[in-house]
């Protein structure tokens, strides 16, 4: 089992690649040009502002926590302990499908959730009420922003896309237990806000959620771009987008039919040649950006949330369509006693897969350019505007090219 891209693949999507390339950057011109012209102030910042809801209750919070903690112990205890076999263990397919790729859809449907669910957090802190004045108080976060979670977050898709033993129950069992151990002592250490910034899971949902119309964490009904407009946009924000944004390329690439010839002219070892593209992409997607944006970086780093959010769909499309029920169904299995993967039940039209693919990359890059035109118009003087942004809406059209080019082989 590929644990990534390729579980249950369509192939063969019945489109025109030429074609769908030149309507993808015919369209992010044309919307960029649209806002250049008709709007002329910032509409998105300030209060985040909506309809107030019914926010979930602490016992409720609490009580979903301990069942995803509860369903963790589970996975955890079968990968370590059950057959190493993936067709009759769940964990590879809980880590790489249920958890990485049904994040995304998740978080647009109901916003930052994993805030909500992260069992880390009830962990953290029913040890720190067992320890009790044993530990020190906590001690302000460091000036390291998102650091944390961009290196958590490297260090995840480097499991999931280069390793050949990254679908063993063990391996995967093996790196959520030391992930939990990780995090857990640093919110010991640094309190409770650690995960905002330090887990990577949480910030790529909250990141994701940002875009959501329903906020259940916060408990109101607001506008996406609000809630894009105010992710405070701290260091490392940039490297963690790029490692996403990079990650998700490069399993595109490594997924198209030549690449086998290419690591067979190489000659590398397939790990070395895996981590030296990987680090390669993702350094290159970070000094594009930082090169298109200039002193604007940190401010637009957000921008490029529509971007990642929008081509992790279109990627993992196919993957979640067919392999999420399998996963749902192989760890109620893990529960009840039985873990054997049950067949392929239904396989999206590829007509289907191919307009999802496509929509959520056009959708996200228009987002994208949208949320930037909004952001520079509230930071930039008025005869700036259009020079300053012209580099990363080029940026944004070369990627909108790649996505599409990777989709359609």
């Amino acid at each position: 089992m590929r644990p990534a891209h390729g579980i249950g693949g369509v192939e063969g999507l019945p489109l025109d690649g030429e074609l769908v390339l030149q309507t993808g950057g015919v369209v992010v011109l044309v919307s960029f040009l649209a806002v250049a012209l008709l709007w002329k102030r910032a509409r998105y910042a300030g209060p985040v502002g909506g309809r107030p809801l019914p926010v979930l209750p602490g016992p409720a919070v609490t009580a979903l926590r301990a069942a995803v903690l509860l369903l963790g112990a589970v996975v955890v205890g079968v990968g370590l302990l059950g057959p190493q076999d993936p067709a009759a263990n769940p964990a590879p397919r809980a880590l790489y499908v249920l958890l990485w790729v049904g994040l995304v859809p998740a978080s647009l449907l109901l916003g930052p959730v994993w805030r909500v669910l992260n069992p880390l957090r009830l962990l953290s802190g029913l040890l720190r009420r067992l320890l009790g004045g044993r530990l020190p108080a906590p001690v302000p976060l460091p000036h390291l922003g998102y650091r944390p979670a961009a290196a958590s977050l490297a260090l995840f898709v480097w499991l999931e896309l280069v390793p050949p033993w990254r679908d063993r129950p063990a391996v995967v069992a093996g790196f959520l237990l030391l992930y939990a151990l990780g995090h857990t002592g640093a919110a010991l250490r640094y309190g409770e806000r650690w995960f905002d910034r330090g887990d990577a899971f949480e910030v790529y949902s909250t990141l994701t959620g940002s875009l959501a119309a329903l906020d259940l964490a916060g408990g109101r009904l607001r506008h996406p771009l609000r809630g894009l407009a105010a992710v405070p946009a701290g260091p490392g924000l940039v490297p963690f987008l790029a490692v996403w944004w990079g990650s998700t390329v490069v399993d595109g690439l490594t997924g198209l039919p030549g690449w086998g010839g290419v690591r067979a002219a190489v000659g590398l070892p397939a790990v070395l040649l895996g981590t030296l593209v990987l680090a390669a992409v993702i350094g290159l997607v970070g000094v594009l950006y930082v090169v298109a944006t200039g002193s604007l970086a940190a401010p637009l780093a957000t921008t490029l949330v529509p971007i990642a959010a929008g081509y992790t769909i279109a990627h993992y499309a196919t993957l979640l369509l067919v392999e999420g029920p399998r996963g749902v169904a192989q760890l109620a299995g893990a529960v009840a006693g039985d873990a054997t993967l049950g067949p392929v039940t239904a396989v999206p039209l590829p007509g289907l897969v191919a307009g999802v693919q496509v929509g959520a990359i056009l959708l996200g890059h228009v987002a994208a350019v949208v949320a930037a035109h909004d952001r520079s118009v509230a930071l930039l003087p008025a005869h700036r505007r259009l020079a300053d942004q012209v580099p990363l809406v080029l940026l944004m059209v070369a990627y909108t090219m790649v996505g599409l080019l990777l989709l359609t082989g």
